[in-house]
């Protein structure tokens, strides 16, 4: 799918476990609508007297993650900005219970962010194999995660027959089909010559 289909999937999933890092360097997590989307960015808000309001603003940045009851995750990991306050209009509209939470002028608290940057992955356990599937917002710097078979490889093929989700193909080297790999590290911790690393 393209990005824009995994943010109206993000919209359509709407609650999210969004983090961020407290004053002390630990995580701090807390659950966040996601409240619009469009092509290319996802918006979201909360007060100025939040703890999470304060770290957005200084660390201006945040990674969320969310599952259907299908087993069907999502992870968006990027930059945040904070947008003008004449986004508040179109967010209440969007939805309407929050003149329940924040009625009248009340709503002035209130701020909006946009995730514009970023890396997102969206993971799908109902399948099997397995299936999951990297997906960018702007152009952030890629990271690559999983494991890779290096030339180093003898073909032995122990790595092929120890994956839980039998994705590793055999050649010179073995192939790992990174949209199936759990990223469990099994392979690596038993290929005999090393060739297996993380990507």
């Amino acid at each position: 799918m393209e990005t824009k289909e995994y943010l109206q999937m993000m919209r359509e999933m709407k609650d999210f476990t969004f983090a961020t890092l407290d004053e002390d360097g630990r995580p701090a997590t807390r659950i966040i609508d996601v409240m619009l989307v469009d092509d290319d960015r996802l918006y979201f808000l909360t007060a100025r007297g939040k703890e999470f309001y304060r770290q957005l603003m200084d660390q201006q940045f945040v990674s969320m993650t969310g599952m259907t009851k299908n087993w069907e995750m999502l992870t968006l990991s990027g930059r945040v900005k904070r947008v003008s306050q004449e986004m508040l209009t179109p967010v209440f509209e969007a939805n309407p219970s929050m003149n329940d939470v924040y009625p009248g002028d009340s709503r002035g608290i209130l701020e909006v962010f946009c995730l514009y940057e970023g890396q997102g992955e969206y993971f799908n356990l109902s399948k099997t194999p397995i299936y999951r599937e990297t997906f960018f917002l702007g152009n952030p710097v890629e990271h690559k995660k999983g494991y890779e078979i290096t030339d180093i490889c003898i073909s032995c093929g122990i790595c092929a027959g120890l994956c839980p989700q039998k994705c590793i193909g055999e050649g010179e080297p073995y192939i790992i089909r990174q949209e199936n790999c759990l990223h469990c590290g099994l392979c690596a911790e038993n290929c005999p010559t090393e060739a297996i690393r993380r990507r």
